[in-house]
Formats: structure tokens, C-alpha cells, sequence
């Protein structure tokens, strides 16, 4: 294992977070007036995600999507529950600021494979499974490469190349290219979708 994959990925997350929490707190201090005032309490959505080695965590990030239900009292579907601001807060990324704490935490990492729902665990092949040999990311290789609109395999195969290929340089690169790619939107959601489809398992997979 090299000394950047086991000690100084680490260090490169505290040194940057902790620098992006410094910058982007009044940001996110405004957003989660914003947030309160249109969608109410509590500003924060807490889902569990999986981490390193299947591990689970709770991943922080922004509400995005109000508690509408119908006459029996059952939460609206995602689309019919998501504003118009929230809509703008997934578009831009910044539903993911409070990510940031994650990093700290250790939970993640600033560039790594997406953390993804529990129940996908047991719907990956072998290789797939491959991309929990890492801390998850804030950003990464899939998201500078298509994001959301490419397929799972398409993107669980970047993600499974990152882990191979993972070293400074292409972490730098990736921490580069992400603003640019947030910027331009794109990739946001595939056709039909607010992201994207669940994830049931790849038509090739045993």
C-alpha cells in the first residue's frame, strides 16, 4: 500500500475540508436559513449510506424535499415532494455541503466512489463490490465523467478503476475538475428521473 493511499489521502481530506468549511460557511449558513423558511424543520436530511468496507454511516446533507403527504397520511413520491429550491440546491451540488462534516468525521473522503443505499449491497457482482475497498467521496472519477447520466455499470466501473488507479495526482485532477463540472450541470438526472433509477442489480450479474 502506498504511504498517499494509507496516510496521506487522510491528511489531504483534513487540510482541504477544513479549509472548505472556513469558505463555505456563510454559504451554508444563508441555505440553511433559506432551507427552514421554505421547507421547514429539521434543515438537515440524515440517511445512512455505506462506507469503507460495507460499514454503514450517516450521511449528512441539505433538505431538499418537503413532508407533503396524502389524505392517508403517507409521504408523497420523491417528485412531488421536492421544491423548486430544492430542486436548485441538488442542481448546483450545494445539497451536499454539509458532506463536508462526513469528511472530517472520517466517514469519507474528498474524492472516492459515491456513497450509495444499504440495500444496494447485496445487488453488486463481485467486482462491483470492488468500490467499498475505500472511503467513500465527495466527489469523483464517475462524477467528472458523466455523474448521473451515464448507467450503474457504466459508473461502478469507474468507480472500481479509481480504487485501482487511486494516487495524488488523480485526486488533484479530480478536485479540479469538479467545480467546473458543477458549474455547467451537468449530468444531473437521467431522463425521467430527479437523479437516478434505484439500482436493482446488473442484467449480467449471477
Amino acid at each position: 500500500m502506498s504511504f498517499y493511499r494509507r496516510t496521506g489521502k487522510r491528511i489531504l481530506d483534513l487540510g482541504l475540508t477544513g479549509l472548505g468549511v472556513l469558505l463555505t460557511l456563510p454559504v451554508l449558513s444563508i441555505l440553511m436559513v433559506l432551507v427552514r423558511i421554505k421547507m421547514g424543520s429539521p434543515v438537515f436530511f440524515v440517511h445512512q449510506r455505506i462506507g469503507q468496507d460495507g460499514k454503514n454511516f450517516m450521511l449528512l446533507k441539505l433538505r431538499t424535499m418537503t413532508d407533503a403527504r396524502d389524505v392517508e397520511g403517507n409521504l408523497l413520491p420523491d417528485a412531488d415532494r421536492l421544491t423548486g429550491f430544492g430542486r436548485f440546491l441538488r442542481s448546483t451540488s450545494l445539497d451536499e455541503l454539509p458532506g463536508l462534516i462526513n469528511v472530517l468525521r472520517g466517514d469519507m473522503s474528498l474524492v472516492g466512489p459515491r456513497p450509495l443505499l444499504p440495500q444496494y449491497l447485496d445487488r453488486y457482482t463481485p467486482e462491483q463490490r470492488r468500490r467499498h475497498e475505500i472511503k467513500p467521496g465527495f466527489t469523483g472519477w464517475a462524477q467528472i465523467n458523466g455523474r448521473n447520466a451515464i448507467t450503474w455499470e457504466e459508473r461502478f466501473a469507474m468507480d472500481v478503476w479509481y480504487v485501482d488507479h487511486l494516487s495524488l495526482w488523480l485526486d488533484l485532477k479530480i478536485l479540479a475538475l469538479t467545480p467546473i463540472k458543477v458549474l455547467r450541470r451537468e449530468g444531473i438526472s437521467q431522463p425521467g428521473h430527479d437523479t437516478m433509477p434505484e439500482f436493482m442489480g446488473s442484467h449480467y450479474q449471477e
